[in-house]
């Protein structure tokens, strides 16, 4: 307990040269592999920017992970996501690693089922409906479980007016 507030010169520099040259890395390879690197698109994406996280913190502050391996560990990672986005082009593959969203609301109607499936309770759907403005159900044309985990509302006061179909294209119904 008496060693948190201790450390030696040698400690301090190897952390700040750490950080310096892994940030510096985590930058320089996301500017070439993409901005994909760190969206929330899907599961996949996900797990990336947690491994990236992880990878970061262990390459700075344990002593066992030279900055060599951390940088091989962070273009590792890079690489595994580049071919993941590559391989997306596969149906069968798409639908292995990404969520597929999913409709909570058609028109006035909450499908219940979709919303034990996608673990969303009827307050969390209202405080969402609330906070797109929605003053009355009749406005609301649908609600998606997005594969990100957001809920999207699409509402109008236009009763005349209805969901395009490609909005809804990929959203299970």
């Amino acid at each position: 307990m008496e060693t948190w507030f201790e450390t030696s010169l040698s400690a301090v520099a190897a952390i700040t040269l750490s950080t310096i040259s892994i940030f510096i890395t985590v930058i320089l390879l996301t500017r070439i592999f993409g901005k994909r690197s760190f969206s929330k698109m899907s599961s996949f994406d996900f797990a990336m920017t947690v491994a990236v996280g992880s990878i970061i913190a262990t390459t700075i502050l344990s002593k066992s992970i030279s900055l060599l391996e951390g940088m091989l560990g962070l273009l590792m990672v890079y690489l595994v996501q580049l071919t993941a986005a590559y391989c997306r082009r596969w149906k069968f593959f798409q639908k292995a690693i990404d969520n597929t969203p999913l409709l909570l609301m058609d028109y006035e109607n909450i499908l219940e089922s979709n919303l034990k499936k996608a673990r969303v309770t009827e307050g969390d759907l209202r405080s969402k409906l609330r906070e797109a403005n929605v003053l009355d159900l009749s406005e609301v044309r649908a609600v998606v479980f997005e594969t990100t985990g957001d809920i999207v509302v699409l509402h109008t006061a236009n009763s005349d007016k209805s969901v395009q179909d490609w909005l809804l294209k990929d959203v299970k119904r």
